[in-house]
């Protein structure tokens, strides 16, 4: 197949061309700008396109396909071309259903803690020998990329994420999979730009719930209340698998759990994850494994990348960074990271870096959230507001929403770094939450500073 990817250099656009490359498929593709790490790949499979910019000449019939990313726009001289010519264009979730819909699709969904469930999943399933087809939203360890595809697996594991398909399909991506097995973690308003009620949101979760196949499987959070209603409302017939904490002890900065094993370690923590880890149990063994294979193989699982990942350590300090950047993320990285290192100063440093985040009526919804740590500290860029056109927001708008008197808030990258790199780190835990860089930090120096 000839098969044309508007938009090729998004991290899931890039992953899934040299899915389809390897694969055997003839892949060209275009984009305004490409950025690594996504330009090494692409370069280094041939794929990367001559010029950056969109190019009508590229559309022709001998094209079988159309794969449309979310960073083009609806009139995108690209996509005009196309629809002029009526050529087959798909959303990347639609040529993902097409690649799957003869395969049993496992679809994690949730507004936190996906990556890491399916990352687990893979996880597992990789130790295990077991090959599957997969779309993950990260990069993972022992993995070369984020999607796979192959005519022969059985399974198809997808990352089941909200946000809408394409610039001409506004529905979230994962009502389009149409899961045989589905998981839904929990349910935190999120994506407020795209949904604008809670309500609307949470809607999306009951579509979700009633869009599994017929005598589908449903595994869900029964912790999470909202994430319960959605599933016990859900009128489609499906079998209901509940999942909750399961019980751990922290013995010298070590997670331990009862398994049907024995006492065994992890190497990843917090209640979030071992939640997220009774998730991914349940899935697994609705996959064909059994408990001793999940347990066997869930002890030397890292955790996901961006997610609580350790980039530093020596015997009085550790540094974390991680993707957190939703209220229910931060709280939960948070208080994970205190409750692993109780006796220590955790300092939790936040970018506000999302539309969500840097909306002045949503600020109210992180109330709270960094609660547990000893010492706390926001940073955000006025500069990300005025390219995104939003409204400006005060460090008194700030400090108000938290609710921390104490709370420190940065505007200026410059003096966030200095700041930073000023602190002694002895008996501490740092924790770095952004899906940006805080204006250029170099994550690379705290290696020096351990």
């Amino acid at each position: 197949m000839n098969i044309h990817f508007i938009a090729v250099g998004g991290s899931a656009m890039h992953n899934l061309a040299l899915a389809l490359y390897q694969k055997g498929y003839k892949i060209t593709g275009s984009d305004d700008a490409i950025f690594e790490p996504s330009k090494s790949r692409l370069e280094a499979k041939g794929l990367m396109p001559k010029d950056f910019g969109w190019f009508e000449e590229k559309i022709t019939t001998n094209l079988d396909a159309i794969i449309l990313g979310m960073h083009a726009k609806a009139d995108n001289p690209e996509l005009l071309k196309a629809q002029e010519l009526g050529l087959t264009i798909y959303s990347y979730p639609e040529f993902l259903y097409e690649q799957s819909k003869d395969k049993t699709r496992v679809v994690i969904g949730g507004s936190h803690g996906k990556t890491t469930i399916t990352s687990m999943i893979l996880h597992v399933f990789k130790y295990l020998n077991i090959p599957v087809d997969f779309m993950v939203g990260a990069q993972l360890e022992g993995f070369e990329t984020m999607v796979h595809l192959t005519s022969e697996n059985e399974f198809m594991v997808l990352e089941g994420d909200e946000y809408l398909s394409s610039p001409i399909d506004r529905r979230p991506k994962f009502h389009l999979y149409k899961p045989n097995i589905a998981l839904i973690s929990g349910i935190a308003w999120d994506h407020i730009n795209v949904f604008p009620t809670y309500q609307n949101y949470v809607e999306q979760f009951l579509i979700f719930a009633n869009s599994l196949t017929n005598g589908g499987i449903m595994v869900y959070n029964e912790e999470d209340a909202e994430v319960k209603n959605v599933v016990e409302q859900a009128t489609s017939s499906i079998k209901k698998y509940p999942y909750s904490t399961p019980n751990y002890a922290i013995e010298n900065g070590t997670t331990f759990i009862e398994t049907s094993l024995g006492e065994m370690p992890l190497e990843f923590f917090g209640a979030h994850n071992l939640q997220n880890m009774a998730g991914a149990k349940w899935i697994c063994q609705h996959m064909g494994v059994d408990e001793d294979e999940f347990y066997e193989a869930i002890s030397s699982f890292k955790g996901a990348s961006k997610r609580l990942e350790k980039i530093a350590e020596n015997e009085t300090t550790v540094i974390f960074k991680d993707f957190a950047h939703s209220p229910s993320k931060v709280e939960a990285t948070t208080n994970a990271v205190k409750n692993q290192y109780s006796d220590r100063t955790v300092l939790a440093c936040l970018e506000l870096h999302t539309y969500s985040s840097l909306n002045a009526d949503f600020l109210k919804e992180y109330k709270g959230t960094l609660n547990k740590a000893d010492k706390a500290v926001v940073f955000y860029s006025p500069e990300a507001l005025e390219i995104k056109r939003m409204e400006k927001i005060s460090v008194d708008q700030i400090q108000n929403a938290f609710e921390r008197e104490d709370l420190i808030v940065y505007t200026n990258p410059t003096e966030f770094k200095e700041f930073l790199f000023s602190q002694k780190f002895e008996n501490t835990a740092l924790l770095l939450m952004s899906s940006g860089n805080y204006g250029g930090l170099d994550f690379n120096k705290f290696k020096e500073l351990v």
